[in-house]
């Protein structure tokens, strides 16, 4: 009785590419909830004002990052789910650990926000990235094994979707080790990262990445 349930259970690409909109939809707003309107007993002047807003450029930064991670997960989640012909238990299950990871990052966004100049808070939030990169890896992995690809995905299609994940973990991981020098370049470099992948620049060794 079971294994027939499992057997049916959680086919649909459709109701799982549903799902995952809606939870990146809700974390994509959760984030912006960081950025606080400055209190208005506080400022008299558009020059006090003005120097309040500039005060929240870090989180604005930070805000921007998770944004953009955010966008180029959803895209990868998006092109794998679209190459599959079925879904099963077990895929389903994996891609809903990729959605609890990403309901953790407005709390590591926030984290980071606060304490940028921790490497700790860095390496929180890294690690949420790291999860992201390992859960789809995973998916990947097993969507192959369990047969529940397109005909027309070639091996050569296959090993691509692959190199793009472990090659932008590899990138992330040398910019969370930087912040042993210091944690505003580990910043910088996952942002230029970050903008990498989403404009997609005409330089041949950028797009192989």
């Amino acid at each position: 009785m079971t294994e027939g349930y499992n057997a049916i259970a959680g086919r649909s690409v459709e109701r799982l590419a549903a799902l995952s909109d809606g939870l990146f939809a809700v974390a994509m707003t959760l984030l912006v909830l960081d950025l606080k309107v400055p209190a208005a007993e506080a400022i008299h002047s558009d020059e006090a004002l003005l120097v309040a807003l500039a005060d929240l450029a870090p989180r604005l930064l930070i805000y921007l990052m998770s944004f953009m991670i955010l966008g180029i997960f959803w895209v990868g989640q998006q092109t794998q789910l679209n190459q599959l012909t079925q879904s099963d238990r077990n895929l389903t299950w994996i891609h809903l650990a990729l959605l609890f990871a990403i309901s953790l990052l407005p709390f590591s966004t926030s984290l980071m926000a606060e304490f940028m100049t921790l490497r700790a808070a860095l390496l929180v939030y890294w690690l949420n990235i790291l999860a992201f990169g390992v859960i789809l890896y995973a998916a990947w992995y097993y969507a192959c094994r369990a047969g529940l690809l397109r005909p027309e995905m070639t091996e050569a299609m296959q090993h691509l979707l692959v190199r793009r994940i472990v090659s932008s973990q590899a990138l992330y991981a040398f910019g969370a080790a930087l912040c042993v020098v210091n944690t505003f370049w580990s910043i910088g470099f996952i942002l230029a990262v970050q903008l990498n992948y989403v404009i997609a620049p005409r330089i041949w060794f950028l797009r192989r990445l």
